[in-house]
């Protein structure tokens, strides 16, 4: 059975008659390029995880330290949010060209990560991960594709955002394992080793994909070119417009563009409780892959220096990866779920379930009872609570706004998921040297507030299902 077609029987509260009398909520765009852009999502997950199990080895290796290796593995999100500017200005609101450039650093950021170790140049290693963050700008892509109202029902949405949850924990899986494993292969020569398979593996990967999104992947079609007037009549909305008398002899200032006029009055149309929303989201976001990511950086370096775990590389990415794999099934629960639940009581269900797992580590962190069965059963919940909660917020927040406001909410979003990655990946990255249990409480503490907000926004967070 194909994607199209489990999204299409996975429907439980929708009849055949509904489902074609609502055909414009319930469309989806041709089933190859949706693939595409799933699978484009999965591999930029493993891209970011595979050198979590050894990147602090690799740099030490070459000279650097644990916090180091935080940063090298948050930058390139960094970076992806520096490279969403240029890009959004030249893509004219398509896919196409976001993939090719994608791709293309990808590669180019892989490379660089394998080479540095022949060149035992340590920041060799930043810079490549720098290249690669550029192809990370396709995460935003990909959300965007999914809620892009050109081509995706409203009721369609929730649902594909499960997919790409999926996605994630399958990269978020397989990223930290085949990296351990690589690692555990050991030193063959100076080119092809533990520390650099993994860049040379994915690079030759990202190339075999650039093929096929060449061949297959079916841009939107772009609508014939509106003109001023056109673009100026949501402004006036049956109010008639006095034209300004053209004073050829008086150097004016000219006037504002209707396309300005038009983005001033969309941006009145926005009430106060959707910006209430927006901000709510933003911070969900954030906090949902800061914590994510803080705790990828920090597991490897915490479980090696925790005297009854003394985990090796290898030992950090099974753990890592194992975690994932117990999450995978609810997550494509979610995904059925999300067909008859709220959006608003997933994101509850998601957040409640991940502060359990942070409130029941620090409790075994102050009673100092860490072993493997604890810390595993709170990163299995961590994981999966948060990983709920990410599907959620774009999701939401493209139902709340109008459809021409996509693209500005996926780069709002994505902003904050690039915020929460870096920043939780140094803060993993450190997190043994400032104290496991502030570590914690500072993730708990900003679970907290977004907790707050929640309650304050219960009412304006209700949508369509789906």
């Amino acid at each position: 059975m194909t994607l199209k077609d489990l999204l299409t029987t996975f429907n439980p509260f929708s009849s055949h008659q509904e489902t074609i009398d609502d055909e414009e909520e319930f469309k989806l765009p041709s089933m190859a390029s949706l693939v595409i852009m799933l699978v484009m999502n999965f591999l930029l997950q493993v891209s970011f995880f595979i050198i979590v199990s050894s990147a602090n080895e690799y740099a030490e290796y070459l000279g650097g330290n644990a916090t180091f290796s935080g940063i090298v593995i948050g930058i390139p999100t960094g970076f992806a949010v520096l490279s969403l500017i240029p890009l959004t200005q030249y893509d004219k609101g398509l896919y196409k060209m976001p993939l090719h450039v994608s791709c293309c650093f990808a590669i180019v950021g892989h490379v660089a990560y394998a080479v540095a170790f022949r060149a035992n140049f340590l920041y060799l290693i930043l810079i490549g991960r720098c290249l690669t963050g550029v192809s990370f700008t396709m995460f935003m892509y990909c959300k965007r594709y999914c809620t892009d109202p050109r081509i995706i029902g409203i009721r369609r949405r929730t649902t594909l955002a499960g997919w790409q949850v999926v996605c994630q924990g399958l990269g978020l899986s397989l990223g930290p394992f085949l990296g351990g494993f690589l690692y555990k292969i050991g030193f063959s020569n100076s080119i092809f080793n533990g520390y650099t398979s993994p860049g040379w593996i994915m690079a030759g990967i990202y190339a075999g994909f650039w093929v096929l999104v060449t061949q297959y992947f079916e841009d939107i079609p772009q609508p014939p070119p509106m003109t001023m007037m056109e673009l100026s009549l949501p402004v006036a909305k049956g109010l008639e417009i006095e034209p300004c008398p053209n004073y050829s002899s008086t150097p004016a200032t000219s006037p504002p563009s209707p396309i300005d006029e038009s983005f001033r009055a969309q941006l009145s149309l926005i009430t106060l409780p959707q910006w209430g929303v927006m901000i709510c989201m933003c911070w969900f976001s954030m906090v949902c892959f800061f914590v994510l990511g803080s705790w990828e950086a920090n597991l490897p370096v915490f479980g090696a220096a925790t005297a009854n775990l003394r985990w090796s590389p290898f030992d950090a990415g099974n753990f890592i990866a194992l975690g994932a794999i117990i999450c995978f099934p609810f997550l494509l629960a979610n995904i059925l779920a999300a067909r008859r639940i709220q959006d608003r009581k997933l994101l509850a269900f998601g957040t409640i379930v991940g502060l359990a797992g942070l409130t029941t580590f620090l409790s075994i962190l102050y009673t100092n009872t860490v072993n493997y069965s604890s810390l595993f059963a709170c990163w299995c919940t961590v994981a999966f609570g948060f990983n709920i909660a990410t599907a959620i917020t774009l999701s939401l927040l493209s139902k709340q706004l109008p459809p021409q406001w996509n693209g500005c909410a996926s780069i709002v979003i994505q902003c904050s998921n690039y915020t929460g990655r870096v920043t939780g990946a140094i803060w993993g990255g450190s997190g043994v040297s400032v104290g496991m249990l502030n570590f914690v409480g500072l993730e708990i503490a900003m679970v907290g507030i977004g907790a707050v907000l929640f309650i304050i926004l219960w009412r304006d967070l209700k949508t369509k299902n789906g």
